[in-house]
């Protein structure tokens, strides 16, 4: 979502404002005429006041709130990269050659690149979050708070989760998000965007939460979950905070489905929780340490399930175990299926990667297998990714 579009609006001609002015101030010293009046019906709408319309002005009234509370918590971010070139191939034609021999420039071009994107403050002496993409491959990065530029830093970033974080240096103490919790995010709730769509900065656009826990949309390798809402989100959206009805974020907004490129209701965002867990480990380590305990896992019938005496499919079968590894230190046998882990169920391969990565290297993790049709606890100490 980096790529950069202009927006032309164009100005309404000085003369015309002008002919404008002059013939309102001629309207209003004329006496009116007959005194009929210009602008309609006198005083106030009738729906002023009425229990629906007021019910519905106290929803606007807080949309008003999350707005005042945040726009100035989150951030603007333009970027800047200088891409090479091949030569102009107008130098190598045989033709051309006749006149310029070999003299023709044939050293690589340049360009610059320009894109931006959306990001919010995490503290008050100037870490920023975004997305990865955003700054993917940059050479400069500026932040815009308010009206004040900086330049900004990149402190570490995840290509998996698509989370960078950034650091500016502010003149003054700057005011952090609140961070909500998305683990409570129901479908249904309110969601509320703002962002730097197409350049127009601190636009506000609202929805509801579509669906949770959107799996296989990650074009990067990573097996995270989504939050999908209908609040619109557009290219320069990306690293913008989702907002719940309290005004705390929820979400990173990261990508919509979209064939034209443009809005079409379809939009995700990381959700915070997961952002939380990767921007402290960047902050600390400038890279991320995951879990690992050294498995593969293979995918079983509904008919091996009732041969096992499960009722399901539910669960993780260990296909096979790392000579050497946690897996196999803990106990962990080539056919055991992996119910839960951390007391967390493990319906497939995703939900044991998710909780594996996200425990601390060094911990002992309780996993539960169904083993000769019964269930055997394990502890299994989360090694280090390598």
């Amino acid at each position: 979502m980096k790529k950069t579009r202009t927006l032309f609006l164009m100005a309404v001609p000085t003369l015309s404002v002008y002919l404008l002015l002059s013939l309102f101030h001629q309207a209003s010293c004329a006496g009116g005429g007959n005194g009929g009046g210009l602008f309609g019906a006198p005083g106030e709408s009738p729906l002023r006041g009425g229990g629906a319309i007021a019910d519905a002005a106290k929803v606007q009234d807080a949309f008003q709130k999350v707005f005042d509370l945040n726009n100035h918590r989150v951030v603007y971010i333009s970027t800047e990269q200088t891409v090479k070139l091949p030569p102009n191939p107008f130098f190598n034609d045989p033709f051309f050659k006749q006149f310029f021999g070999d003299q023709g420039p044939a050293q690589p071009r340049t360009q610059k690149r320009t894109g931006l994107g959306t990001g919010f403050i995490l503290s008050s002496d100037g870490y920023i979050c975004t997305n990865y993409h955003v700054i993917a491959g940059v050479d400069k990065i500026k932040v815009k708070v308010d009206a004040i530029v900086y330049d900004a830093s990149v402190v570490g970033y995840d290509e998996r989760t698509d989370i960078g974080l950034l650091k500016i240096n502010p003149k003054e103490k700057l005011e952090p998000v609140y961070l909500g919790n998305s683990n409570t995010v129901k479908v249904g709730d309110w969601a509320i965007a703002i962002g730097n769509p197409f350049g127009l900065d601190r636009t506000f656009t609202v929805g509801v939460i579509s669906a949770i826990g959107r799996r296989d949309l990650d074009l990067m390798g990573g097996s995270q979950t989504h939050i999908q809402t209908d609040a619109s989100i557009n290219p320069g959206n990306s690293g913008g905070p989702l907002l719940n009805i309290y005004g705390e974020v929820i979400g990173v907004n990261r990508m919509i489905y979209s064939q034209s490129g443009g809005n079409i209701g379809i939009g995700f965002a990381i959700p915070v929780n997961t952002a939380k867990v990767v921007l402290e480990q960047l902050k600390l380590h400038k890279k991320i340490k995951r879990g690992y305990i050294g498995v593969q896992i293979v995918p079983f019938t509904e008919d091996y399930a009732k041969e096992l005496g499960l009722p399901n499919t539910e669960g993780a079968l260990v296909g096979a175990v790392v000579d050497g590894g946690p897996a196999q230190k803990g106990g962990l046998l080539v056919g055991d299926i992996i119910l839960s882990a951390g007391g967390m169920k493990t319906k497939d391969v995703s939900d044991l990667i998710g909780i594996v990565e996200k425990t601390p290297i060094g911990k002992a993790l309780k996993i539960e297998v169904w083993r000769n049709k019964t269930r055997v606890n394990l502890f299994i100490t989360i090694g280090e990714r390598p």
